[in-house]
């Protein structure tokens, strides 16, 4: 227990700070995007939230405020529920994926390219066309942060 206490000292006099630490400087959601404008980064949204995300994104349990991340957008709290297919990061708005070139060069006559090699984050529908991967139309729409608008909810 001693040597434990030791090394939290000395991550504290290094200036590591630790998550609790952190989290527990960060201020409420609502108070902290009302004076920032714009903030991109994503951050947890504090267990406070866990009804409202609940009721926002139709989903119940207790991990609801664990898997959602907030951003600020014109002063206002966005909210993203993350999952394995909803990506809460910007969009990749790239029209060359090494994932999708090497896909079409193992599998030249397949059309379409899985996400698992285009990654869930691109907005664009892919095929392999003569063996080269080509990206198609558009098939989420982004917001003015380059956020997919379909993923994200302001906070009521």
């Amino acid at each position: 227990m001693k040597s434990l206490l030791s090394g939290l000292a000395i991550l504290a006099l290094s200036g590591i700070a630790l998550p609790a630490a952190r989290a527990s400087a960060t201020p409420a959601p609502q108070a902290y995007c009302a004076k920032v404008g714009n903030d991109d980064e994503l951050r947890g949204a504090p267990h406070s939230l866990a009804p409202v995300i609940k009721q926002l994104f139709h989903i119940s349990g207790a991990y609801a405020a664990q898997t959602t991340r907030y951003r600020c957008a014109g002063g206002k709290v966005m909210l993203c529920n993350e999952g394995a297919n909803l990506p809460c990061g910007k969009a990749n708005l790239s029209k060359h994926l090494p994932g999708a070139t090497a896909w079409c060069k193992d599998n030249p006559t397949t059309g379409v390219i899985p996400m698992a090699a285009t990654g869930h984050d691109t907005i664009y529908d892919w095929r392999c066309v003569t063996g080269v991967a080509t990206p198609g139309a558009p098939v989420r729409k982004i917001d003015a942060r380059g956020f997919f608008a379909d993923y994200w909810r302001p906070l009521p």
